[in-house]
């Protein structure tokens, strides 16, 4: 009956919508790279397939829980003509906007972190990662160390609040002369992480540790298992690091750092279903002030939040080391 079930389920999915090539563009020297993406439908929220795999909701965040077990898949039609930004802002990219007078807060670049001998050893030694600048490593207490870093420019802007992504596309805008910028809504977020895929996640239906930044550690604890594939970093890599693209050659949006969305904390879930168009989700999901949602877990959670379809509320004044944004762009 479940395999009915998940053949009719995959059977009345739209068709996915395809792009090769896709166009992409930079607005300026200092602005993100971006992706335009074609108009489609897809079907936003949790597939039959994925229902049986969400292991010990209860331990979830109660938002993301009651989206994903309670509220159905709907079809969403996209209807606003977009791009996203390839990649999370970077810290190079964030700073411009201070530098320039646009941003009234320079995030902190500094991560600190914990774990064994063997997690520091990879972190220093790991080739990808040895361009990344290390101010201090402070070892105390074995097996417990401790250490700090300080992230580079291509690393994900990180320590940045809801008010401070809306300072940087204010800026954005005014710089280029325009009204084009903004962040993603919910359902803009997804169709661009699903990039025409029913996969659990952007990238593929259960990513190595080569394609997602996840904590290893949190997955073990969560799914009650070792999990020998997995790994944890313990910090964000810089976006152009790591296999992390999904098909339509998006970076990291599975893991990493979590994604700010336009779109505010609904504590109702089943009032999305009548959201059925991008234009809808952009008029009824924001409003001026609200917790925003932040969608593609992180470097520092299970990789059960790094699915396509978690999500949780974030407080808009707060910033963390594990929270960052991406940009989309309105397109005539």
């Amino acid at each position: 009956m479940k395999a009915l079930l998940f053949a009719i389920c995959i059977a009345a999915l739209p068709a996915a919508a395809t792009a090769a090539p896709l166009d992409i563009f930079k607005d300026c020297d200092v602005c993100p790279e971006m992706v335009e993406l074609p108009l489609g439908e897809f079907m936003m929220g949790p597939l039959l397939h994925e229902l049986p795999n969400l292991r010990h909701a209860e331990e979830l965040p109660q938002d993301a829980a009651g989206f994903e077990i309670r509220q159905q898949p709907q079809q969403v039609t996209v209807d606003i003509r977009f791009a996203i930004a390839r990649n999370e802002v970077t810290f190079e990219e964030f700073m411009s906007c201070v530098s320039d007078g646009g941003c009234r807060r320079a995030p902190n670049p500094e991560v600190t972190g914990h774990g064994g001998r063997e997690q520091i050893k990879r972190a220093l030694t790991d080739p990808r990662f040895t361009h990344i600048p290390f101010e201090t490593i402070i070892a105390k207490n074995e097996p417990n160390f401790m250490w700090a870093l300080t992230l580079g420019g291509q690393s994900p802007v990180i320590d940045v609040s809801y008010h401070d992504a809306q300072d940087y596309v204010f800026w954005l805008n005014k710089k280029l002369g325009a009204q084009a910028y903004r962040l993603p809504t919910e359902a803009e977020w997804e169709y661009a992480a699903r990039a025409g895929t029913t996969t659990p996640y952007a990238q593929g239906a259960e990513p190595t540790a080569d394609q997602v930044n996840i904590s290893g550690d949190q997955t073990e604890r969560l799914r009650e298992a070792p999990q020998t594939h997995l790994r944890t970093l313990g910090f964000p890599v810089p976006v152009n690091e790591m296999d992390a693209a999904n098909p339509w050659g998006l970076r990291h949006m599975s893991g990493n750092v979590g994604e700010i969305t336009l779109s505010c904390y609904m504590p109702e879930p089943g009032i999305v279903k009548i959201w059925t168009t991008t234009s809808e989700w952009l008029s009824k999901s924001t409003q001026d002030v609200c917790d925003p949602i932040v969608r593609g877990g992180s470097y520092a959670e299970p990789i059960e939040y790094a699915r396509v379809i978690w999500r949780r509320a974030r407080f808009a004044d707060l910033s963390d080391s594990y929270t960052g944004f991406r940009v989309v762009k309105e397109l005539k």
